[in-house]
């Protein structure tokens, strides 16, 4: 074991961190818990609230909290204020490296600080990138008249090492002009939570929460309410499909209302169910009680949620978009239907409900894939062998 005095030191820089949750701040964590025994790990964000603290330790990683509790003005002046904090934190503690989580304003600190070290000729601290983002080409080009365009190309020229968690990221990098060194590292999924089996009760007991009856087919899905979630499209299919298909719906976001306002429209909001947020540990009960998992992105950096179907034994309906294309083979993995596309997302369920042969062989070859390629624990050991450990001193 490796004593306090010893640990390997690493600086993350991320927007966001706990409790804002979402893809990328639960691979900081699980990356971070399980490689606690030999680093120290420390991370700048934003505040975002006044109520949070400016520092506190959240599980295995000293959280630096910077700002006002503003929002907009903490993300506008992390990349400042954190460069500052991370300068007063590198003379304290010597990191080898530091982390950023995604071309975003808390990496942004980290580039920042290596910059003011440039000017005043001293030696920068190598930068390790990890690329999460599920945006569509035409929000990198054209959101902010392209500064988030330009603010990837300006990350990766000073990045020395790149991770992504999926071959769509990593090529988007290489088109917009890096040419360092590149490891993909996927997230991760926690097998055991997700597969874990419901007693007979257990069951019925969420299935009379949602109403499910004798008969009934419920399809779910688990996301941001966000447009590239395409969770609209699922709502629209069910006038493609018998009475007896509902929809659950897991998640919250800005587009919760229009999207209830959709069902309403279309006559079947008797069939779709918003259960907001649901938490980690919670959704495993509420897919033991459906029957599809579906999501119809129409752009995705990698998709957890997938893989957490997956591990729960769900089949799943997905589009060959972005990353998903890395874990989901159509006939053996999932099904495929076509973006922006109702009426094939309704024949997609179809086939899995009619073809129940097919439906186990992509359950079994799913599960097979989650399990062994995508634990927390294989996760965290790519991350160490691959990247942390070529900074080693």
């Amino acid at each position: 074991m490796t004593t306090n005095n010893t640990k390997r030191k690493i600086l993350i820089f991320s927007t966001a961190y706990y409790p804002f949750v979402g893809g990328a701040e639960v691979a900081i964590k699980e990356i971070t818990d399980l490689l606690a025994e030999d680093f120290q790990f420390d991370l700048i964000t934003a505040r975002f609230n006044r109520k949070l603290p400016k520092v506190e330790k959240n599980g295995t990683v000293t959280v630096y909290r910077i700002g006002f509790g503003r929002p907009k003005l903490d993300k506008l002046f992390l990349p400042f204020f954190g460069a500052l904090k991370a300068k007063k934190l590198q003379r304290e503690n010597g990191y080898e490296c530091f982390w950023g989580m995604m071309a975003s304003f808390g990496s942004g600190a980290g580039y920042v600080y290596n910059i003011f070290r440039k000017i005043s000729g001293k030696k920068k601290i190598p930068m390790v990138l990890t690329l999460q983002e599920g945006d569509s080409e035409n929000h990198l080009k054209y959101k902010w008249a392209g500064l988030i365009n330009l603010s990837w190309k300006m990350a990766l020229k000073r990045t020395d090492i790149l991770t992504g968690i999926s071959n769509f990221l990593l090529r988007r990098a290489e088109m917009m002009g890096y040419e360092g060194k590149k490891v993909l590292i996927p997230n991760g999924v926690h097998v055991d939570m997700f597969s874990q089996i419901f007693s007979d009760e257990e069951k019925q007991k969420i299935k009379n929460e949602l109403g499910k009856n004798e008969g009934d087919i419920f399809l779910v899905t688990s996301s941001r309410l966000t447009r590239k979630n395409a969770v609209d499209d699922i709502i629209s299919a069910l006038r493609f499909l018998p009475v007896n298909f509902s929809f659950i719906v897991i998640g919250k976001g800005e587009e919760g209302q229009a999207l209830q306002k959709q069902a309403k429209d279309l006559g079947v909001s008797n069939r779709v169910k918003f259960l907001g947020f649901v938490s980690q540990e919670e959704i495993p009960k509420y897919f033991s009680a459906c029957d599809i998992f579906v999501r119809p992105s129409r752009s995705e950096g990698f998709g957890n949620s997938f893989i957490e179907a997956m591990a729960s034994r769900l089949p799943v309906i997905a589009t060959p978009v972005g990353g998903i294309v890395d874990f989901v083979d159509d006939h053996e993995t999932g099904v495929f239907c076509a973006p922006d596309n109702p009426k094939s997302l309704a024949e997609a369920v179809d086939l899995l409900v009619d073809d129940k042969a097919l439906k186990e062989h992509i359950i079994h070859n799913a599960f097979d894939r989650v399990s062994t390629r995508y634990s927390w624990k294989h996760i965290a050991r790519e991350m160490k062998e691959k990247v942390f450990d070529i900074f080693a001193k």
